[in-house]
């Protein structure tokens, strides 16, 4: 009798399964890079950087009428950070990368709850960050429409820390995370129509920052600091012709590491044209511009990007909004491109990009550099392989930029290395074990 139950709970369990969908694959990514100059110019007297790191996620998802279900673990291993036989990772980078349950409510309406990916258009303010290993989620619950060629969500987010004593008390909210424009705080309404060869998308974002008033007490709360983030992504396809344009300010109040300061004036402005030249070439020219900051003290007029993909923008060597340029001369940057298919299973990219400050610099002094940046991609069967280098030629304002870092007060030309350039490659293997 005990087999024929086993037999029926399975038959059940199949019959279950059929009505909905299981899906299970994982991920394998590792990733070598030689760091000569990435994200920041290297002393002539430094080493260069010699790595690597691996992604592993496993991911399931469960689909029915009524919801989808979603469930993506991740861990990020850098070769050799564990001692032998250590009982446990010393990095601790485990996690539960997403984990969502995304519920119809009929009429075109959702609900998506729980920690995810925001991703919009082009990724310039909400983006996944793919290329960092750890990528970036949000735990937040959105309210989604979608019918026909429009759409609209609206995202609401409460950040809380329940391992912080000081953080969940019948008296406070008081929220103690903090770095990279971490928030208490977040809304969003975004809302996007489609049309044959034209789409155009709207975002009103606002964070908010959990301020303390240090002087007297660091655990007292001083409420929150607000920040307002306005603007478009339009894109424009016909034939062979791609144009793209972004357009966003921010005003309000912001958290830097010398406290709250009013943000007046700050936006960006980008444009991207693209064009097919053929069936195995594609060309792009584009430019962005990012304000800097020219307001006194607690004030500033220096555009952050906030929660895009960074990496895609202002160059593969991360020298800008990637963790760093805060509140700084902002960012003049005109690149140009070429994409060509090799044959069936292999590309080439060529992104060449000249960088200037949207502020002068204290000498007068604008000009930062150009950056060249390739990409080889091959596919194989079951696998792809990805090759990059990027090399940064500086200008005289480069060193002067870098000279306000705090580890690089003495950096000359003179004294910088003579190439600063980083390579890397990159395995990515994507299984499907369930589909």
């Amino acid at each position: 009798m005990k087999k024929q139950y086993v037999i029926l709970a399975l038959l059940l369990g199949c019959m279950q399964l059929v009505q909905a969908q299981f899906t299970l694959d994982g991920e394998f990514r590792p990733r070598t890079e030689y760091r000569n100059g990435f994200g920041s110019i290297i002393p002539d007297a430094a080493d260069a950087g010699f790595g690597i790191s691996t992604r592993i996620r496993l991911n399931a998802g469960y689909n029915t009428e009524s919801y989808k279900f979603y469930l993506s673990l991740q861990d990020v291993m850098v070769w050799g950070e564990n001692r032998q036989i250590l009982p446990y990772d010393q990095n601790n980078s485990f996690a539960v990368f997403e984990a969502w349950a995304d519920i119809n409510l009929g009429e075109g309406f959702s609900t998506k709850l729980g920690r995810q990916v925001i991703s919009y258009d082009d990724q310039r303010i909400f983006g996944g960050l793919d290329w960092a290993q750890q990528g970036r989620n949000h735990d937040a619950a959105l309210l989604k429409y979608n019918k026909g060629k429009f759409m609209a969500d609206l995202g609401l987010a409460f950040s809380q820390d329940y391992s912080d004593p000081t953080g969940f008390k019948s008296t406070s909210t008081a929220y103690n995370t903090t770095g990279f424009f971490t928030y208490k705080t977040m809304q969003y309404l975004y809302l996007k129509q489609a049309w044959e060869n034209f789409s155009g998308s709207l975002i009103l974002l606002n964070n908010g920052f959990q301020n303390f008033d240090t002087t007297v007490d660091p655990s007292v709360v001083d409420g929150t600091s607000n920040l307002q983030t306005f603007g478009t992504h339009l894109d424009y396809k016909k034939g062979n012709f791609g144009l793209a344009a972004n357009a966003f300010i921010q005003t309000g109040k912001e958290q830097l590491t010398a406290g709250e300061v009013d943000v007046k004036g700050a936006y960006l402005l980008g444009l991207d044209l693209t064009y097919k030249a053929s069936a195995k070439v594609g060309l792009g020219a584009g430019l962005e511009i990012i304000s800097g900051n020219d307001k006194g003290a607690g004030e500033t007029s220096a555009f952050f990007p906030l929660y895009g993909t960074n990496h895609k923008f202002n160059g593969f060597m991360d020298y800008f909004f990637v963790g760093n340029h805060v509140n700084s001369i902002g960012l003049f940057d005109v690149h140009v491109s070429a994409n060509f298919t090799l044959n069936e299973t292999s590309s080439l990219s060529v992104t060449a990009l000249n960088f200037s400050g949207e502020q002068d610099l204290a000498s007068g002094e604008k000009q930062l550099g150009t950056e060249l940046d390739l990409v080889y991609s091959k596919k194989f069967k079951g696998y792809s392989l990805v090759l990059g280098y990027s090399q940064m030629f500086a200008a005289d304002g480069m060193y002067e930029l870098m000279r306000t870092r705090p580890e690089l007060t003495t950096l000359t030309k003179d004294n910088a290395a003579d190439i600063q350039n980083w390579a890397w490659a990159m395995l990515v293997i994507k299984p499907k074990f369930l589909n």
